[in-house]
This record gives C-alpha cells, structure tokens and sequence, in this order.
C-alpha cells in the first residue's frame, strides 16, 4: 500500500491506467453494485453502535436467508452466523463488522446519519458509520450472493458472520464465548477486509505475519497528600508524582525494548486538581499501549506498573498510598496473518487486479478479528486485508497537499463507497473459490 501511494504521489500509477480484465465474476459484481450501492447507502443513513446491531443484523440475515444460507442470529448478542454446506472441502469463514461509532456526521452526504443513540457511557450522542463498516456489510451480502450462485464452482463449507461490537473491541470474543467455533463449523480459512482512509480506492494492501497491534487501555490513580499550594511542604504531591511517571514511562520503549520491536506508550489524559492555589490529594493517568508480540506487551504493562510504583516510592509515598494501576479487560490482542495462507491469497489476487495489490507495513490500530485465529492457532489460518476508498480526484489534491484526507473515525469519512464495495467483494469471491475448488 506504501509503495501505491509512493507511486500513485509521483503520478506515476493510478487507477486509469490500470488495465481492466474481461472476467464473468467481475461482470456479476458490476450487475449486482447498483442494489450493493443502495445498500450501502441505507446503512449508512442507519447505523447502530456496538451491541444495539439489532436492526442492521436482521436485515442483512433476511438477505443470507433469502439465498439459502442456514442463519443463526443473536450469536454473541446481536451477531449474525450464515453457513452453506456444499459437499467436501474446507471450511471457509467470511467476517463482516456492524456496528458504527458515537459520532456526529459532517460529511455533507444526502445519506448522512441523523441518528442518535445512548452509548456505554450513557451520555446520548450521534451515530455515524465512520469506519467503513458499511462497506464491509454490504460487500459481505455481494460476496454471499456471488457464491450462493456459483456452488457448481465450489466444494466445502462456508460461514459467512457479521460481527458486532468491533469498535469497542469485545464483538469477536463475544461470538465465540457464544459458541462460533463449536455450534457451528470451525474454520480452516478465516478472511475479512477493512477499507482504508488513507490510500486510493480500489487499491489493495496486506502485511504478512503481524497486521495490527495488541490495544491495552491503562488506568492509573496516583495517591499524594493534598493540601495549600503555598506550603507544598506539607502535602505530597500527586501533579508532581504523576509527571514523573509521565516522564519516565517514556523510557520503556526508547530505552528497554529492541529499538526494532515496535510499541507505543501514550498517555492521553492526565486529569488532576481544581484550583490554581490547592495542592490536590489524587491524579489520574490514562495510556493506551500498543505491541505486536506479546512479550513485549507484557513487559511494556509491568514496567508501566513498575515506575508508577518506583516513582511514588522516590517521592515519599507510603506502601499504602502508591499507585493503583489497572488493565482493562478484555483487550484487543494483535492481528496476525499467517504468513503461507496470505501469500497464497495475494498471489491470485495480484494475478486478478493486476498492478493494484501491494505489500504494506503493520499499523498500530487495534482489530479484534484477530480473536478467531487465537482461538485455535493450530488449525486456523487467518488474512485481514486492506482495501483503499480515497476517491482519485481527492488522492491527486492530496498529494499536491491542497487537502488534508480525513481518518478512519472522522466524521469527515466518506468512502468512494462502489469502488470499495466492487473491489472487496471481487476480492473476497474470488479468493474463497480459489480456496474452495473442487478437485
């Protein structure tokens, strides 16, 4: 994907001048993208957060149903599994994600959500597909369709399941805490796709071996002894303690990690105090933390534990008044593809939209679809790809930096939604038949 945008950046590839195949799979994708489309737009308008899919899950499993998939719903609350059982052969998982964020929509689109919903925290807000799941569902129900008309074409077991609750990270864990892989057919294969904000519609990019990071969310509440800001001697003071950690968590990548072992350690909140002139008796710190091997995410969550305690001991705190250091649970683990399976895909792929598919490097987002290949590392293999929804004409203003392109998670985040769903979908059709051949 890197190397896209290097090349697209120097006007030397773009999506133009990418030769187009006569292809009778992507012919049926370009026939079935105007209803695809429509779809799309009518998520959308309508989006749901994590746990609440209730309206999207029903209408996507009336449409599995429809093309004669044996459907399941409330599977980990609100997901969805749809299997096709079409003789010997592998068993095949195709993963879809539902649900939007708590976010107010600024994209100007005549679809543009006006929902409104009560998250988690209570608090109500928008609602917004500002991920791209949208794209994910409706290219999942383009894929169902292109297999349920070819089953002449394949032999074994499809699963195809829509996810909730991957925003909060707790969807895929929820799915098979429910039972995916024992009411239901266990995988051989396991693949899904993710649009990306930042690399031009259509293009196609994947990481070999770790994709995505472990996502850890730290609290810290550090303990002082409050008191007047003009006597600091008399109290201990948390700002001061917490600043410290502040500082010295720093060291725990740049000074005990591998400097090639990646990992990050923010802290994205220090909330303490209320007046200029009160010395406060409390400060909390809140870190996201990423890794790829779990080694290091281990050593990275004892040494945030062991400064935050070493530096209150430094500054004079009582063992009953040194830090409280909490780990939230569950946690999003790293995404990992393995490796002969990825290469296997990308090859047909690379054959199928040629000069389209490259290699990338691994990011530091979090994606719990990495929960299906942990669940049994011994027999599931497991590919998340990327597929890119920069529209051409906002790629070019891009790099000529006349624009900003918004994130993932913007409320500015508007896919170039057929050209997303038309490549994912084509994908992911032609990477489970390759899989699912008959002999």
């Amino acid at each position: 994907m890197m190397r896209a945008m290097m090349l697209a950046s120097a006007g030397l590839l773009t999506l133009a001048a990418v030769p187009a195949r006569a292809d009778d799979l992507r012919d049926a994708v370009a026939a079935d993208l105007p209803g695809l489309v429509a779809l799309y737009q009518d998520l959308h308008a309508n989006p749901e957060l994590s746990f609440q899919e209730v309206e999207t899950a029903a209408k996507l499993a009336a449409r599995a149903r429809a093309l004669g998939f044996e459907v399941t719903e409330g599977v980990g609350k609100t997901g969805v599994v749809a299997v096709m059982r079409n003789g010997d052969g592998p068993t095949v998982m195709l993963r879809a994600d539902m649900d939007g964020l708590p976010v107010i929509e600024q994209t100007g689109l005549p679809y543009a959500s006006k929902r409104r919903a009560v998250p988690a925290t209570g608090i109500e807000t928008g609602v917004m597909h500002a991920c791209g799941h949208d794209t994910h569902m409706a290219a999942w129900v383009g894929t169902a369709q292109l297999l349920a008309e070819r089953r002449d074409q394949w032999s074994g077991t499809l699963v195809m399941i829509l996810q909730p609750a991957e925003e909060i990270g707790e969807g895929a864990k929820a799915m098979l805490d429910d039972g995916l892989f024992t009411r239901f057919p266990k995988p051989d294969y396991v693949l899904a796709f993710h649009d990306a904000a930042q690399a031009p519609a259509g293009f196609i990019g994947y990481s070999k071996g770790f994709a995505l990071a472990n996502v850890d969310s730290v609290d810290v509440v550090v303990p002082g002894v409050g008191g007047h800001g003009a006597y600091p001697h008399t109290t201990k003071d948390p700002i001061v303690i917490a600043s410290s950690i502040v500082t010295r968590l720093q060291t725990l990548v740049a000074r005990e990690l591998d400097p090639q072992e990646p990992a990050v350690v923010t802290v994205g909140s220090f909330q303490a105090g209320s007046k200029h002139n009160i010395i406060p008796d409390e400060a909390r710190l809140q870190i996201t933390v990423r890794s790829y091997a779990d080694e290091t995410r281990q050593h990275l969550l004892d040494g945030i534990a062991r400064i935050a305690r070493g530096e209150a001991i430094a500054a004079g705190m009582p063992e009953d008044k040194l830090p409280r250091v909490t780990v939230s649970d569950p946690y999003t683990p790293a995404t990992y593809n393995t490796p002969e399976f990825t290469d296997r895909v990308m090859e047909g792929l690379k054959g199928r939209f040629e000069g389209r598919v490259f290699e990338t490097k691994a990011v530091m987002g979090g994606e719990d679809f990495s929960q299906f290949y942990r669940a049994d590392r011994e027999n599931v293999e497991s590919l998340i790809f990327w597929v890119g929804g920069v529209r051409a004409s906002e790629w070019e203003k891009a790099q000529k930096g006349e624009i900003e392109l918004p994130s993932l998670h913007s409320p500015f985040w508007a896919p170039d939604a057929p050209v997303v769903i038309a490549t994912a979908t084509e994908a992911l059709a032609a990477a489970t038949l390759d899989l699912m051949k008959k002999s």
